[in-house]
């Protein structure tokens, strides 16, 4: 890479963590749509296996309630997991070409209803069964789109959760979701990575890590209203750039 291109990369990075930051989710997102432009996906999908792993451990873990969120979200995390592992070995992986823009327009119609204030609340009574297989379901999607957040979201936000446990609940989906993806991965004939790859991922930490950083505490921050209007934002927008990359052109 060149020296420009380190640092559109650096930058493009920063901007995906900061995104995750206030948003609790859209690293990997974001970051494929953005250095895409750039490099071919396999490429940038190596420079983002470690950062956005870890990005998702630090956001669950980090959280001041893990132990009540992790006994709540267990059968969650576990089916996320599970359901990644079918859906790179049965639904074709990331070379499926319909869910993309399955996944782009329902993130781009959640997130309009959602700035539209129209509301979705989930029992209590139905979580045991419920929260499962909304795992299940969005492990498939992450198996074969590379992203988690479908239906994990609006499920969680649907549980009424405060703010802190709804980011670190969202960071236990998402981080069973990537180590199902690198357990997917592995078992296909292409390789994760390089050490050259491995060497630039792990670079790739830093301007991730800032971003989120940046982005926390810009959350910490503002209102509940300002960070639900950022929270739909987010959606529609990802679910835009998600749909858009997936229309032939």
């Amino acid at each position: 890479m060149t020296a420009l291109t380190l640092t559109f990369v650096a930058l493009i990075l920063m901007l995906a963590g900061l995104v995750k930051g206030v948003t609790a989710m859209g690293l990997p997102t974001l970051g494929m749509g953005l250095l895409s432009l750039l490099m071919p996906p396999a490429e940038a999908a190596a420079i983002l296996i470690a950062p956005t792993l870890l990005t998702n451990i630090v956001q669950f873990s980090t959280g001041p309630r893990v132990w009540p969120v992790l006994r709540r979200f267990w059968p969650m995390g576990l089916a996320t997991f599970a359901g990644t592992l079918a859906g790179g070995a049965w639904l074709g992986g990331l070379g499926s070409h319909l869910a993309p823009a399955v996944l782009g327009g329902t993130l781009f119609a959640y997130g309009l209803l959602g700035l539209g204030r129209f509301g979705f609340h989930t029992p209590a009574a139905r979580e045991p069964w419920l929260s499962p297989l909304m795992g299940l379901a969005s492990g498939l999607l992450t198996g074969t789109t590379g992203v988690t957040v479908m239906p994990a979201a609006p499920y969680l936000q649907s549980l009424g959760l405060e703010r802190e446990d709804l980011v670190q609940a969202m960071g236990l989906s998402f981080s069973m979701g990537s180590f199902g993806l690198i357990a997917a991965l592995s078992t296909r004939d292409a390789p994760l990575t390089s050490w050259h790859a491995l060497l630039v991922t792990l670079a790739a930490l830093v301007p991730a890590f800032a971003g989120m950083e940046i982005g926390r505490r810009v959350r910490l921050a503002i209102s509940q209203q300002a960070f639900r209007n950022c929270f739909f934002a987010g959606l529609a927008l990802l679910g835009a750039n998600t749909l858009v990359r997936a229309l032939p052109l």
